[in-house]
């Protein structure tokens, strides 16, 4: 019997990408969103794609600990453990450090980092060896970006759980994946942009935009094989390859893009 998948953020973009793959393969999946009517419009296209499919949907806010943790909890009790679990779930709110309150900040870490934390902490207990732990980060944990004072810590604090849990669950057989999509043509980014400074939005501009569902592609082939990483595209290569030698560099490109745009 295929182990269900678990997928955060499941309603849209790349979780609702993943979920199709996944259920194409014969796996059942759960969906966990914030929005009912998504999670169910979500639902019915799996279903339809896959000749009935089980998907089971849970509107929940990661972020919410006990909602979270109660949530999986049913999840495993209705499907069994997860043999694929996908923390994707986030948002991004793009704005300068001296203009956000501190209640942004704490939603960003509460939804993007705390609600990967609790997903895994739920999940990891129920999965056999062979499963698959994937996180979904973003360029963004790799520098510092411009416009991204809210969102990119959280990315940066996903990746150090994902190197712990790297080397923690080996033993167990489970294997991690932290995956770094470019920007990608989802309704999350559609209302980012519209957030975005001039600066920030050519600074981000560098990777092109990809659809969900090549990023998907990218993330499950990476996953399959226990790779640590997945990148998808040309930069997000380089970033991963050299983020740290090319730090000086993407600051001092960063500062002048600034002066131009934002100056």
């Amino acid at each position: 019997m295929t182990a269900p998948a678990f997928i955060t953020g499941g309603s849209s973009g790349i979780g609702l990408e993943l979920a199709r793959l996944l259920a194409r393969r014969g796996h059942s999946v759960a969906l966990f969103a914030r929005d009912a009517n998504r999670l169910q419009a979500a639902a019915e296209v799996i279903e339809s794609e896959t000749k009935g499919a089980k998907v089971a949907t849970f509107a929940v806010d990661v972020g919410n600990r006990e909602a979270c943790l109660a949530a999986v909890d049913q999840a495993i009790a209705d499907l069994g453990g997860p043999g694929w679990a996908i923390a994707n779930a986030g948002i991004a709110e793009p704005g300068f450090f001296a203009d956000q309150d501190l209640d942004t900040h704490d939603r960003h870490m509460r939804i993007n980092y705390q609600g990967a934390l609790y997903f895994a902490k739920a999940c990891v207990p129920a999965m056999a060896p062979g499963g698959k732990l994937v996180f979904v980060a973003s360029g963004a944990a790799f520098f510092g970006i411009y416009g991204y004072s809210a969102y990119a810590p959280t990315k940066f604090a996903m990746r150090g759980l994902a190197e712990v849990l790297r080397v923690e669950l080996a033993p167990k057989g489970v294997s991690v994946t932290l995956a770094y999509p470019p920007d990608t043509d989802t309704p999350m980014l559609e209302a980012e942009n519209r957030l975005k400074s001039a600066a920030t939005k050519e600074i981000t501009a560098g990777g092109g935009l990809w659809r969900p569902a090549d990023v998907a592609r990218v993330i499950l082939a990476r996953a399959d094989k226990g790779r640590f990483a997945a990148a998808p595209g040309v930069q997000m290569r380089a970033l991963l390859g050299l983020h740290s030698l090319l730090g000086p560099a993407l600051r001092a490109w960063q500062g002048w893009i600034v002066r131009r745009k934002d100056g």
